[in-house]
């Protein structure tokens, strides 16, 4: 059983995205314990309850941290890190911008345009590694 860390409320499945009673995705808020649904105390490293960690533990599914950065940093300008986290739409679109500057690498455009995502998938694999992008598409946590 998992309960919704911002308003105590079971959800009513494992798979669930979202809490039905608060709204809130899961794994978001910090003011129940995921494990027992118990009030926690303000900065509680554990559960005064239940004694599990406040922190969420890793779902099924969830993706690393390490391997997206590492794709981000390294071939990012294919999409590839996107793909891996479930950002389907930005993948296409730095896909596509590499492709087209391929193609238009005959003239000094398509330069630009592979420099240019190659540096959106450099910062972005950057931000992925110092935790600044934490999440999946499904706003689950990357582990570490």
């Amino acid at each position: 059983m998992y309960f919704c860390k911002n308003c105590g409320e079971p959800y009513s499945t494992d798979e669930a995205i979202m809490c039905v009673k608060c709204g809130v995705a899961k794994g978001q808020g910090n003011r129940y314990c995921h494990s027992c649904g118990k009030p926690l105390q303000q900065g509680a490293a554990v559960c005064m309850n239940c004694g599990v960690s406040a922190e969420d533990p890793a779902p099924a599914g969830a993706k690393s941290k390490l391997v997206a950065g590492l794709l981000g940093i390294f071939v990012g300008c294919l999409g590839i890190h996107n793909f891996y986290l479930g950002y389907t739409g930005k993948a296409i679109a730095q896909l596509v911008l590499t492709v087209v500057g391929i193609v238009l690498s005959c003239i000094l455009i398509g330069f630009f345009m592979i420099l240019g995502a190659w540096i959106w998938s450099l910062i972005e694999g950057i931000l992925i590694l110092t935790g600044k992008i934490d999440r999946d598409a499904q706003g689950r946590l990357l582990t570490d």
